[in-house]
């Protein structure tokens, strides 16, 4: 990291956001968004319920810390196993994180299908879930290998689902319910 994204990630850790604001770091920049529509809150509902607790902790507000990047993003649901970290703390390492799921927002759309899927990649979380109710589908990004051209981490496998079809976490040993996915009206 540069000096300036020293900067920008204690000016960031110091910013105080309003109520109903969310607030990232994304590769040095600061990023802040408007409350999320609940179509989109229900999604994040639905599959949290759908994770077994007594194996994983599924977080809703938990800024994820990506070592050696000038970034903290707060995915829409970040999901670990317990016992993997030690649970105090603002930012939770991405290397303990198992799954993080994105629900693409109107404006969000470029950040959750292109930088975020770097971003986490480089993280080395095993598991990204872009759910996208302006399409209505789930993708499902798995399998971190390394981009022929660039060296670069990126996943290697992606399967693309209908709101309605299930979708098999193989790392989570679980089968999400997508039935009561709704699209944006």
């Amino acid at each position: 990291m540069t000096a300036i994204d020293d900067r920008m990630t204690g000016i960031f850790e110091n910013l105080e956001v309003p109520e109903g604001v969310k607030a990232e770091l994304i590769r040095g920049e600061i990023v802040m968004m408007a409350g999320p529509d609940m179509v989109h809150n229900l999604i994040v509902l639905a599959i949290q319920y759908q994770l077994p607790l007594s194996r994983w902790r599924p977080l809703t507000t938990q800024d994820v810390g990506i070592p050696g990047q000038a970034s903290e993003p707060q995915p829409d649901l970040v999901v670990f196993e317990r016992g993997a970290v030690e649970e105090h703390g603002r930012l939770l390492p991405s290397p303990a994180v198992t799954l993080v799921v994105e629900v693409v927002s109107k404006t969000s759309v470029d950040r959750d299908y292109r930088t975020k899927r770097e971003l986490y990649a480089e993280g080395a979380i095993p598991a990204y879930l872009i759910v996208d109710p302006i399409k209505g589908v789930c993708v499902l990004l798995a399998g971190l290998g390394q981009d022929p051209g660039s060296g670069l981490p990126r996943y290697l496998s992606e399967r693309i689902s209908k709101f309605g079809d299930p979708i098999r976490l193989d790392l989570l040993d679980v089968t999400l319910d997508t039935s009561e996915f709704q699209t944006y009206s």
